[in-house]
Parts: structure tokens; C-alpha cells; sequence
């Protein structure tokens, strides 16, 4: 228990150039505060004492504004940043070495028993009020952009933005050290804006064609009626 503690304070000053030292995070991380008694949840809700620990995430759900289902797996490495709003759900999984930032929901969709939230691979990062919604896998190695809504499977090593979440092939950036996370969720294509530029090249290039077409079509009309004025051809 004590080892775990310890890693899960260096995971937070790997992850967040604003920690100073270990009694700030002891006493100043709601995410830390979150992880620690979710895992005494965990066990109490595994050992049957399901009200209680209900009763106890409750608690630490008003302290800290993160809630934590009882009955969520979490793996180690988890660092919740800020973690204001961040909900996990009873049947979520989440790998090792995941980041979540605040306002993510990692819940379920309809009233379907058993398993019903979102299983988060590995090095995985989910940043600000991002979705995952229902019974679907994340790969390892996966970015998650800001307000995504997420309601496919993902697969490994790519990157999802949008609402709903579309996938972005990243050839060639997938994380090779599985030991290091990639923090850099502002750094996130987008592909609306993308689809917009291309629209935009279209229409100026079919502009171009129309003034060609109509440039041709004057000179054709002036050899064809040499002594036409020109406000005859504009009539015309």
C-alpha cells in the first residue's frame, strides 16, 4: 500500500509542473484524495459492504468533486488533474498510466445490467469534458480531445476529436515508450476546420474556371461580331 502511495505522488509530479512538493500534493490534490479512498471503497464494496461504500465515495464525492463508483477498476498510475466533475462509473476499467482532466464522464447508456461503461486502455490521456459513453474499449496509447463525445471502440495509438468522437490516423506518433505519456491534448487536429479549408480551395479554384470560361467566351463573341459594341455584348 505504502509503494503505491508513493507512485501515485511521483506520477503526479511527472504529470504536473505545478506540484512543489509532497505535502502540497498530500494535502492540496483532490484527484490524489479521490484515488487513495476509492481504493478503500473498492475493497469494502468487494467484500460486500456495498452501502458503505457508497455511502463513503458520497463523501469524498462532496470533498473533492470527483465521484468514483465503488465498483470501478482502476489501474495504477492514474492522475486526475484538477478533477472537478470527473464522473467513473460502477462497471468502468481504467489501465495504467491514464490521465483525466476535469469534467470527464466515463459512464454508461441505458438500463442494461452488467457490464456498461467504457474500458480505458493504457497511457491513455482524456481531456476536459470529454465523453465515453457506454460498453466500448479505448485502446492503449489514445488522445481524447476536449468535449469529445465518445461512443465507438478506439482503437490503439490514435487520437479522437469532435462530437460524436471521429478517429484521427496519427502514422507514425504512436507512443514507442509505454512508460511515457503524451500530455499534449492541445495539440489535436481538426477535422471540421479541415473539411472547411478544403471547401474553400474547391470554391476559389471553381471561380477561377468560370472567370476563365467567361473570358473565352467574350473574345469568342468579339471575333464572332467585330463591329458589336460592348454594351451590346454586356446586353447580349
Amino acid at each position: 500500500m505504502l509503494a503505491r502511495i508513493r507512485k501515485d505522488i511521483q506520477v503526479i509530479f511527472e504529470r504536473d509542473p505545478a506540484a512543489k512538493s509532497v505535502w502540497e500534493v498530500v494535502l492540496c490534490y483532490p484527484g490524489f484524495h479521490a484515488i487513495l479512498l476509492h481504493r478503500l471503497n473498492h475493497w469494502l464494496y468487494k467484500k460486500g459492504w456495498v452501502v458503505l461504500a457508497r455511502f463513503l465515495s458520497q463523501v469524498v464525492r462532496f470533498i473533492t468533486g470527483i465521484e468514483i463508483h465503488p465498483g470501478a477498476k482502476i489501474g495504477e498510475g492514474l492522475f486526475i488533474d484538477h478533477g472537478m466533475g470527473v464522473v467513473i462509473g460502477e462497471t468502468a476499467e481504467v489501465g495504467d498510466n491514464v490521465t483525466i482532466y476535469q469534467g470527464v464522464t466515463l459512464g454508461g447508456t441505458g438500463k442494461e445490467k452488467g457490464k456498461r461503461h467504457p474500458t480505458i486502455g493504457n497511457n491513455v490521456v482524456v481531456s476536459s469534458g470529454a465523453r465515453v459513453l457506454g460498453s466500448i474499449t479505448i485502446g492503449d496509447n489514445v488522445k481524447i480531445g476536449a468535449g469529445s463525445v465518445v461512443l465507438k471502440p478506439v482503437p490503439p495509438n490514435c487520437t479522437v476529436v469532435g462530437v460524436p468522437g471521429r478517429i484521427v490516423v496519427q502514422d507514425g506518433v504512436s507512443v514507442r515508450d509505454r512508460q511515457l505519456v503524451d500530455l499534449e491534448h492541445n495539440k489535436l487536429p481538426d477535422p471540421v476546420a479541415e473539411m472547411i479549408f478544403c471547401l474553400q480551395r474547391k470554391i476559389s479554384h471553381l471561380e477561377e474556371r468560370i472567370a476563365q470560361m467567361e473570358e473565352n467566351h467574350g473574345e469568342s463573341a468579339s471575333v464572332q461580331h467585330p463591329q458589336q459594341g460592348k454594351g451590346d455584348v454586356c446586353s447580349a
